[in-house]
């Protein structure tokens, strides 16, 4: 029989300590979120002050120090020390502003208010046009717009009406707006278009054989509408210039769409040695600085304290340990990334010389993680939402990374070199007779590359580059 009882038993377990949570945090952040970062830690914590002239009443009269993680000592010794980076060359850019502009919505309903309209079409109206998705279609069937006029804008209206007002809609600017599907919106823009051959015939071709024409059965259409191979050709190149997305052609002044990219590090060459220079661009850090008042606070506590002042003693130690974890996490965070960029430009010492795709070697997170000491969770952090500045552009750190393949030769090649190589084969190729993936295959081979079929056809659908059949021309 099983007895219960208690037992005292000594299990080892791993903790991360508030510091290394901190750093952890850190590293993640690019450096537009870390400077929001510091400014809410001084927000937050009032025992630091980061007035660059502050008045003497207010903070302590010695002037304060750099400080490194071996200065600072017992949780009752108080430090002077602050974080300082020179601020003489690499001033950050002024963040994207965007400047108040008509929406697409309010564009649209702007050019409605033109139109002869009563006040029930135009609330039936402004719903339709609240409906659109953001590339201008109506991907909702009327009916259900009907219903939720009723239920939700307690507007009595029917199928044919919703109807009438989305086709005037739908002659509103830009062309193709309000259109239910992509063979509608390309039809509409023919409609508005002049009145000529080549749009009549375009007309004729998206409205009766629209699969066909998508999945390029030329001779098709040839024998169905008796055109000519030069005839279908022009139908082709108009149809192409049709945009598919309408609504794109209007940006939302209420959406920041290109976030703004700073580099976190910046790679340079010294022009007298020829080496490789590796930097980190500056971001403003405030000096970081202990009230005086706060320091006579902990002061006053060693030689006695009454007991009305513990818990504002408490409370000020508990912020100042807060303030060196953040700062200590700061400075492991610059030196974490700097170790891992710097391994990364010693495992792709010929990539970084001219930026050449085919130089770069296949490289994993495992690699990094080997050569710095650091975990591969460590590593993947560094690298997400992290961006270097060359001499050949601003690149992301996980465009440096890829799994290889071995060529003839045995020696193993990045995936991104083999990509390159696809694609310059199939830009070359003669778009009449396009390559088939098997041909592809025999023509890797004839470069070095050892790949398989299966291998052609998904590295073809990672660069989104559709099969032969549709990568024909006239």
């Amino acid at each position: 029989m099983n007895r219960q009882g208690l037992e005292a038993k000594q299990v080892q377990t791993q903790k991360l300590s508030p510091q290394q949570i901190q750093t952890i945090k850190l590293i993640e952040l690019p450096i537009q979120d870390l400077e929001l970062k510091i400014r809410q830690t001084f927000d937050e914590n009032p025992v630091l002050d980061d007035d660059p002239n502050p008045a003497d009443d207010n903070v302590e009269s010695d002037e304060p120090k750099d400080v490194s993680l071996s200065e600072v000592k017992d949780d009752d010794d108080i430090p002077y020390y602050r974080t300082h980076i020179e601020r003489d060359k690499d001033e950050l850019p002024q963040y994207n502003t965007f400047s108040v502009k008509e929406s697409f919505s309010q564009s649209l309903i702007t050019q409605l208010g033109f139109r002869n309209l009563d006040d029930h079409c135009m609330a039936i109206g402004r719903f339709i046009i609240c409906s659109l998705d953001d590339d201008g279609y109506l991907r909702r069937d009327i009916d259900s717009i009907v219903d939720d006029l009723a239920f939700k804008s307690g507007i009595e209206t029917d199928y044919d009406e919703v109807l009438d007002i989305l086709e005037i809609i739908q002659d509103l600017e830009p062309a193709g707006v309000g259109a239910r599907d992509l063979q509608e919106c390309l039809l509409l823009q023919l409609q508005h278009s002049p009145d000529n051959e080549v749009n009549r015939n375009a007309i004729v071709v998206i409205e009766n054989y629209f699969k066909e024409f998508a999945g390029k059965h030329h001779s098709r259409i040839m024998a169905r509408t008796g055109m000519n191979e030069s005839q279908l050709k022009e139908v082709t190149r108009r149809i192409m210039k049709l945009n598919p997305a309408p609504g794109g052609q209007i940006d939302d002044s209420y959406n920041d769409r290109a976030r703004q990219v700073i580099p976190d590090f910046k790679l340079r060459y010294d022009d007298l040695s020829g080496e490789q220079i590796l930097e980190m661009p500056r971001f403003r850090i405030p000096e970081i600085r202990v009230r005086k008042e706060y320091s006579e606070m902990i002061k006053a506590s060693e030689s006695g304290t009454d007991r009305a002042q513990k818990e504002a003693i408490a409370f000020v130690k508990q912020k100042y340990n807060s303030a060196k974890w953040f700062v200590e996490a700061l400075k492991q965070r610059q030196n974490t990334l700097m170790k891992t960029m710097q391994a990364i430009l010693d495992y792709q010492p010929e990539y970084f010389k001219d930026g050449d795709e085919t130089k770069l070697r296949p490289m994993v997170l495992k690699d990094i993680a080997e050569k710095t000491g650091f975990d591969i969770s460590t590593i993947s952090r560094v690298v997400n939402s992290k961006y270097i500045e060359t001499t050949f552009g601003i690149m992301p750190l996980k465009y440096f990374f890829s799994e290889g393949l071995a060529n003839q030769d045995g020696e193993e090649v990045s995936t991104r070199e083999l990509k390159t190589a696809l694609k310059d084969i199939i830009d070359s190729e003669d778009k009449r007779k396009p390559l088939t993936d098997e041909q592809l295959v025999d023509m890797m081979t004839g470069k070095g590359y050892k790949v398989a079929r299966r291998t052609v056809a998904k590295y073809r659908d990672q660069l989104g580059i559709p099969t032969a059949r549709l990568r024909k021309d006239l």
